[in-house]
């Protein structure tokens, strides 16, 4: 019974401790600009209105009611929905620079080298000219049809699988999704690395975490095991990718020492750029940003894939 009267008055200590934080918080924080949206709740704000089966439909219906312009808290993220063409217009072109730029986070941080990465960089220099070696040198028709013999390999080699498993029953959803895998690791780091497999597993399960909606939230690394999920996470990931670069200048210089040469994949690429060009002669990428470049392509690939499913 002593125990129970303890936990209870702790319990109440807590909540006035923390009611107390929050009502200061809200005085020295001015009041955002933002549009009109649904109530929300401490914390976790909108995020249990739109947890459904089908949370576009939710957005549909908050939308008729809201307006065009809906401001959602999710978790501590200030997300603004925008449901209209013409509202989507003004954002992307009319004022695309305001937008341009993603809030970094703290997962997001550690996973992706400091935000580094395309996809996540602020814009600026350095994104414009990222942006613009990623299109010509790795998204040109070019260079995407240069990887066609790696997809016609595999997927002879899962035809011929099909083949010696006739009359036995097969996991297609399973076996398809390691011939993609295959395929985008192959494409990315060629045949000559180690660990490929299980920077796919490593990459996947970054996937799980980056789902958090509490990008900022500083206080939740504190209470829960997030913290320790992705130092591991970002120290495996990035051991892999080392190993991966140091193996790539290792079989470039033997090139220059008249061995053959082999085709180049994604990480060849970025060595080629990593010192600059004639253009960008001020502008070179580090180990660190071929990292995050990497991560981010393998990332969408692998989203995309997940999102077909």
């Amino acid at each position: 019974m002593t125990n129970i009267v303890a936990i209870i008055s702790f319990s109440l200590i807590l909540i006035v401790v923390l009611m107390k934080i929050v009502r200061n918080h809200k005085k020295t924080k001015p009041t955002p600009n933002v549009p009109p949206g649904p109530w929300k709740l401490p914390v976790i704000g909108n995020v249990h209105q739109i947890i459904t089966s089908a949370p576009h439909r939710k957005l549909r219906d908050l939308a008729k009611i809201y307006g065009p312009l809906m401001h959602l808290q999710l978790g501590e993220v200030t997300t603004i929905i925008v449901s209209s063409p013409e509202c989507a217009k003004e954002i992307m072109k009319t004022h695309d620079v305001i937008f341009a730029s993603r809030p970094r986070g703290v997962v997001t941080n550690i996973l992706s080298y400091e935000s580094t990465g395309v996809a996540s960089a602020p814009f600026g220099n350095y994104w414009r000219v990222l942006r613009k070696m990623c299109t010509i040198e790795l998204l040109s028709q070019k260079r995407v049809d240069s990887f066609q013999p790696i997809r016609e390999e595999e997927l002879t080699t899962l035809i011929k699988m099909f083949d010696s498993q006739k009359g036995s029953p097969i996991n297609l959803t399973q076996v398809v999704l390691s011939s993609i895998y295959s395929i985008i690791s192959r494409a990315a780091f060629g045949k000559k690395c180690k660990g490929q497999e299980e920077f796919i597993s490593l990459v996947k399960e970054g996937l799980t975490i980056l789902g958090d909606f509490f990008p900022s939230s500083r206080w939740l690394l504190l209470v829960t095991d997030l913290r320790p999920q992705l130092d591991r996470l970002h120290a495996q990931v990035d051991q892999i990718l080392e190993n991966i670069i140091i193996e790539h200048k290792e079989a470039k210089s033997k090139v220059r020492e008249g061995q053959d040469e082999e085709k180049e994949d994604l990480v060849d690429i970025l060595l080629k750029l990593q010192d600059g060009d004639d253009s960008n002669k001020d502008f070179f990428l580090t180990n660190d940003n071929i990292k995050a470049t990497i991560l981010v392509r393998i990332l969408i690939n692998i989203l995309q894939i997940l999102l077909q499913r």
